[in-house]
């Protein structure tokens, strides 16, 4: 099993940053065009989608796939590809440097591994996390890694010259933060930062599954808590549902003690989602 998650994390580094040299030579020089549920996306989207499904198919050919730009009902296999060609589609489209793509990798339904590469930024983040319990091998070098560096939460104490990720759907809780707040433009990345202890916190009120996938494993594997605003867990994901419209409002923080001083600015937001 150890060969298997090499050729994972070879399989995606190999295929993200391939797609990510296009992307860059795409970024500032497409135009975007607005899908039915009001989010932007570019043929840079459509092409990395296709490019990834066709590597996935060439190299695991027995793993499903789940894709933002593609199949969105999980299908029936083991392992299933949870792709988000090109996360932060706004910030590519005019021309913010804060976006990537996201490779997940589930095992019946629940993320075992993730990948993330920012190409503007230089970064990759991956990550191996296995808590559901399966009888599955685990590799030798486990964690969550930045460039190939252990990443890991802050244990500082909380402080007004800390930071707290807001989505845009969350600016109203802004003025009552004991932080100060930043807001990326891309979910995977605003998780990201608390995994690799940039933030105390951050919050995301519509991310869907290709949004959050690879960054479950990554963060969960850095050991930062993830907090679903809503009351049924994420993972493990059920066959044959479609997750297009879906959301998973969620709050994540550096370490279980500040769970209390957060959630109650935020947990108002998994009410208003998917009623």
């Amino acid at each position: 099993m150890t060969d298997f998650w090499n050729d994972v994390l070879t399989f995606a580094e190999a295929t993200a940053t391939r797609v990510g040299k296009q992307l860059l030579r795409d970024f500032g020089s497409v135009t975007a065009s607005e899908k039915a549920d009001g989010s932007l996306v570019t043929r840079s989207d459509k092409w990395a989608d296709e490019e990834i499904r066709e590597a996935i198919a060439s190299s695991f050919p027995t793993h499903g796939v789940l894709s933002e730009e593609g199949q969105h009902i999980l299908p029936e296999n083991d392992w299933c590809w949870v792709i988000d060609p090109l996360d932060a589609t706004t910030n590519f489209a005019r021309g913010i440097p804060i976006w990537g793509t996201c490779l997940g990798l589930l095992y019946r339904g629940t993320p075992v591994f993730g990948y993330i590469h920012l190409p503007p930024l230089g970064y990759s983040f991956h990550g191996f996390c296995f808590e559901g319990g399966e009888a599955i091998a685990i590799p030798s070098r486990s964690g969550a890694f930045l460039n190939n560096r252990s990443i890991g939460p802050t244990a500082d104490e909380l402080s007004p010259n800390h930071f707290f990720n807001l989505c845009s759907r969350s600016a109203a809780i802004a003025p009552d933060l004991p932080t100060k707040i930043r807001m990326l433009g891309m979910a995977s990345y605003n998780f990201l930062t608390v995994a690799m202890g940039a933030c105390l916190g951050g919050v995301e009120a519509t991310p869907k599954v290709w949004d959050i996938s690879a960054a479950w494993a990554i963060v969960k594997a850095a050991g930062a808590v993830w907090v679903p605003l809503e009351p049924d867990p994420i993972f493990p994901l059920q066959v044959g549902r479609n997750y297009g419209d879906r959301s998973f409002p969620t709050l994540l923080v550096a370490r279980e003690e500040l769970v209390s001083v957060f959630l109650p600015f935020v947990e108002a937001i998994g009410k208003q989602i998917n009623n």
